[in-house]
C-alpha cells in the first residue's frame, strides 16, 4: 500500500511558521511529507528543511514526494525527541521553525498489518518504529492487570479500564492475545452493550492508550518541548498539532511554563529566581480545523494547533 496521509490544518500550520526563504526549519514528524512539501516550496537555495520520522515507510514516501526540492531538504530517521542530536550532527545550532504533527498517519491506520486499527483484524503490532522489538501483543500479554488498567485509564481515559484489564488477564491465561480482532472482542465483552452505541467505537480509547504507551508518545512530548524552544532563533516558532486532550494539555502547560517560568511567590515585589521568559504563546486558544476541512477529512475533527514564538530577552 502506498503511503498516504492528508495533512491536517495545512494552510494554518504553514502560515503559523512564517517561513523565510533562507531559513532553517524542522518537521519533527515528517510522515508523508505534506507539511514539509509546502515549507520546501517557500524556501530558496539558501534555506534548509530537516525532516525526521521513525517510520521507514514514511521516510521513503517523503523522500519521493520531496525529490524536486532535494537541494534544500535533509531527511533523517529517528524520533523527534532526538532533534537536538540530529541537528548537532548536521552542524545546525538554531532554527527558524519547528513543526510537530502528532497524529497517526492514514497509512498506519489503513495498513492492516501495522496493527493500529480496530476496524481490521491483524497482528497486534502498533510500533511507530518497526526497529523496536516490543509490540502491542507483548504489552497486552505481559503487563500486569493493574498496570494495564492504569494505562487504559490514564492514556485512554477509559472508564471501564479495570473491567477491560480483568477480561484481558482472564483471556490471556488461556491463550496469548495475538490479533486486533481478539482484543476488540474482549473490549466489547467488557463494556455494557447499551453504552457501546454512543461515543464511537468501543475499542477506540483502549487502542489509543496502548499505542501511546507502547511508543512512549507522551513521554517524548513532555521531555522535548522545552528543548525544542531552546533550539529556536529569536522570532522562531514552534507549531504543534495535537489530536487528543492529553497531548493538548502537555503542550498548553509547556507553552505557559516557558512564557512565565518565574517560581517566586506572588507577593514578592521583584523576581529573585532568575528564570526568564523564553517567549510567548501566539495562540491563546488553539486553532481548529474549519467545518469544510472536518467534512472533507473526518480524522481532522479532534485536531488542535498551538504555536509558541521564541523571544530572546534583552
Amino acid at each position: 500500500m502506498a503511503f498516504s496521509h492528508t495533512s491536517v490544518l495545512l494552510n494554518e500550520t504553514i502560515e503559523s511558521l512564517k517561513v523565510k526563504p533562507g531559513g532553517i526549519y524542522v518537521d519533527g514528524t515528517l510522515g508523508g511529507g505534506g507539511h514539509s512539501l509546502e515549507i520546501a516550496k517557500l524556501l530558496d537555495e539558501g534555506g534548509t528543511l530537516v525532516g525526521i520520522d521513525r517510520d521507514e515507510a514514511a521516510i521513503r514516501a517523503a523522500a519521493e514526494r520531496l525529490y524536486a526540492y532535494r537541494d534544500r531538504v535533509v531527511i533523517r530517521r529517528g524520533n523527534y525527541s532526538e532533534m537536538p542530536e540530529i541537528l548537532k550532527e548536521l552542524g545546525i545550532a538554531r532554527v527558524d521553525g519547528i513543526l510537530l504533527d502528532l497524529g497517526v498517519s492514514s497509512y498506519q491506520l489503513d495498513t492492516a498489518e501495522r496493527g493500529f486499527s480496530y476496524m481490521q483484524d491483524a497482528p497486534l503490532d502498533m510500533r511507530m518504529d518497526q526497529r523496536e522489538v516490543r509490540t502491542a501483543a507483548d504489552l497486552i500479554n505481559r503487563e500486569s492487570e493493574r498496570e494495564l488498567a492504569r494505562i487504559l485509564r490514564e492514556y485512554g481515559e477509559e472508564r471501564f479500564a479495570w473491567n477491560i484489564a480483568k477480561h484481558i488477564a482472564e483471556r490471556r491465561a488461556r491463550k496469548p492475545i495475538e490479533t486486533t480482532g481478539e482484543l476488540v472482542e474482549i473490549i466489547r465483552a467488557s463494556i455494557p452493550m447499551r453504552l457501546q452505541k454512543t461515543g464511537g467505537h468501543p475499542a477506540k480509547r483502549t487502542f489509543q492508550a496502548i499505542r501511546i504507551e507502547l511508543n512512549g508518545e507522551l513521554t517524548a512530548l513532555t521531555d522535548s518541548i522545552d528543548g525544542m524552544i531552546d533550539l529556536l532563533r529569536d522570532g522562531g516558532r514552534l507549531s504543534v498539532i495535537t489530536f487528543h486532550s492529553l497531548e493538548d494539555r502537555i503542550v498548553k502547560a509547556a507553552f505557559k511554563r516557558n512564557e512565565n517560568p518565574c517560581t517566586c511567590p506572588p507577593d514578592f515585589p521583584v523576581c529573585v529566581c532568575g528564570k526568564k521568559s523564553k517567549g510567548f504563546a501566539v495562540t491563546r486558544k488553539p486553532v481548529l480545523p474549519s467545518e469544510a476541512e472536518q467534512t472533507m477529512n473526518p480524522r481532522s475533527q479532534s485536531a488542535k494547533l498551538r504555536v509558541f514564538e521564541r523571544k530572546v530577552s534583552g
